[in-house]
């Protein structure tokens, strides 16, 4: 599907498995494959809003000068898609929940264990609580230090990749990230997303290619 060719390639490809980071059964591209499904979302920050709901004192909803108000951090991030194709050392710019929960921005009932990421058209990613709060989980408004463009999730998107230096932290594949994201449910219990109903392993390991359910 994907034109992984290229000396440049291949010689970036060998040292990433050297140390250790490509994942089984995945081929590293320098390019940044575009998938996703339905039509790209139009946009209106006069319209759009995010939302926090679900298992949480209180429900937050911020408009689009809110959201970009909130403290925003940077990740450098390896990503692995389903498809089987990875793309190393890419840079996030955006707003992690880890920090908003640790500053007490969102504060989480005792009962929240999973997170549903709503995303336009009603499309959804489910994910535990657990990776929600890791380092390598991030809602994005850039990569490489641009705004993300429409057909990778502009304004905002759920990221998830691999941090080199962080073996510690679980590692799921890039669909598990919504882009044209609109909001959050915190839920005390699991349901399963768009995707992971369709078939697709809800766990979703990249070290253990948990590609299918």
């Amino acid at each position: 599907m994907f034109n992984f060719e290229g000396p440049d390639r291949r010689k970036e490809e060998e040292r990433i498995r050297r140390e250790g980071r490509l994942p089984p059964g995945q081929a590293l591209t320098v390019k940044f494959p575009v998938l996703h499904y339905g039509p790209v979302p139009p946009f209106n920050p006069a319209n759009w809003d995010f939302r926090v709901w679900g298992e949480v004192e209180e429900e937050k909803v911020w408009n689009w000068e809110e959201f970009n108000h909130l403290p925003r951090t940077k990740v450098t991030m390896d990503l692995h898609c389903v498809t089987r194709w990875s793309k190393a050392d890419t840079t996030w710019e955006g707003v992690s929940v880890q920090m908003l929960v640790e500053q007490g921005v969102i504060r989480l009932n005792p009962s929240a264990a999973y997170v549903m990421q709503h995303a336009e058209f009603g499309f959804t990613v489910n994910l535990p609580l657990e990776v929600v709060l890791q380092e390598n989980f991030l809602l994005a408004t850039h990569f490489n230090g641009e705004p993300l463009t429409p057909d990778h999730g502009y304004p905002l998107r759920g990221v998830v990749g691999a941090i080199p230096s962080r073996q510690d932290l679980k590692t799921p594949y890039l669909w598990k990230g919504a882009k044209w994201l609109r909001g959050l449910e915190f839920m005390p219990r699991n349901r399963l997303g768009f995707w992971e109903k369709a078939g697709y392993s809800d766990s979703a390991d990249v070290w253990k290619e948990e590609r299918l359910a």
